[in-house]
């Protein structure tokens, strides 16, 4: 929002919130205590406000402070440096993904419920897709059922529908693009529960497919089974990105796979452990990620298979498990 929202986390101790007084019922169902800072509309009480946190939370000039900065906005650090102008900041998204990486039990369970809600949601949208609906009739129409079937109303992302040559770039936005017969059709989607998140992706073929393209769809789907079969603790990330690579690579379109085979998924629809190439960060217990191999050829269109990984104790369990053919519609 346009007014400053900061946490602080004290390494012991009560954590301590700042945000306007509006946002202050959104801490109710906190499962810990928190002090909390609120301000009124008056911008000039906000530098007031972030002083008495500081010292509420016992920091001093001489802390150490670690921010995470892809969250924390030039706003809020500068009022950070006002109240402890003396203090050190630092860069800590390391340590917040360390604590992030590897899931408990009971996040495990949300994911599990966010994947069941995303894919319950698709199967429920794919009889209403026909010739002639325009991508961002089909992108609402996903995003209701996703709220439909229960996912909270904070979404990973706005769905991906992309057809026909749209298809061939991996983050488009729906448009006015309407489906026509023997396009391609990619949906990317998610839901959200207990503020974790799933990333699923399908690939369709409107009537029917494309010689070319039923070939492609059938190597990404060949190389998403080969991540997935490589998926286990103590080898590392690159070797699932290696897998994936190899099998697309091999058939000749290694440079159509524009993108790494997966990110990390959780409270963020990307966040550590990324599967790419040079990732050498050993895979454990707990973590969960996307295995999302893909084949875009530019002006005609692409193809990509994204599912959902856990790696477990002996080996990973794949948590989504729609069909992953190439489905013509």
């Amino acid at each position: 929002m346009e007014r400053p929202v900061i946490a602080i986390y004290p390494r012991q101790g009560t954590p301590t919130f700042v945000l306007p007084e509006l946002e202050t019922g959104k801490l109710s169902d906190l499962p810990y205590p928190s002090q909390v800072y609120a301000y009124g509309e008056d911008p000039q009480t906000w530098p007031q406000v972030v002083t008495q946190a500081f010292k509420a939370a016992a920091l001093t000039e001489k802390s150490r402070i670690g921010i995470e900065p892809d969250h924390l906005r030039a706003l809020e650090l500068r009022l950070l440096e006002q109240a402890a102008p003396k203090a050190t900041y630092e860069a800590a998204e390391g340590l917040v993904a360390q604590l992030r990486m590897q899931k408990d039990q009971e996040e495990i369970l949300a994911m599990r419920k966010a994947v069941q809600i995303a894919q319950s949601a698709l199967l429920d949208t794919l009889p209403l897709i026909k010739p002639g609906m325009s991508e961002k009739d089909l992108a609402s129409e996903l995003t209701v059922q996703l709220l439909r079937h229960g996912s909270q109303p904070v979404l990973p992302f706005s769905p991906i529908v992309a057809c026909g040559p749209n298809s061939a770039n991996p983050h488009a936005i729906p448009g006015e693009r309407r489906l026509q017969r023997g396009d391609i059709l990619i949906l990317d989607w998610g839901a959200g529960y207990n503020a974790y998140f799933s990333d699923l992706t399908r690939t369709f073929a409107i009537h029917e497919v494309h010689p070319d393209f039923a070939q492609i769809a059938r190597l990404v789907a060949e190389a998403n089974a080969a991540a997935r079969a490589a998926a286990r603790p103590g080898i590392p990330a690159e070797a699932v990105d290696m897998a994936a690579r190899e099998v697309i690579t091999k058939a000749g379109y290694g440079s159509y796979f524009i993108h790494r085979t997966g990110h990390g998924l959780g409270m963020e629809a990307h966040e550590e452990p990324y599967i790419r190439a040079g990732n050498s960060l050993l895979l454990a217990p707990g973590m969960t990620f996307t295995i999302e191999p893909g084949i875009y050829l530019p002006g005609r269109g692409g193809v990509r298979i994204e599912d959902n990984i856990l790696i477990t104790a002996d080996g990973s369990e794949c948590l989504s498990d729609l069909q992953r053919d190439l489905i013509i519609l």
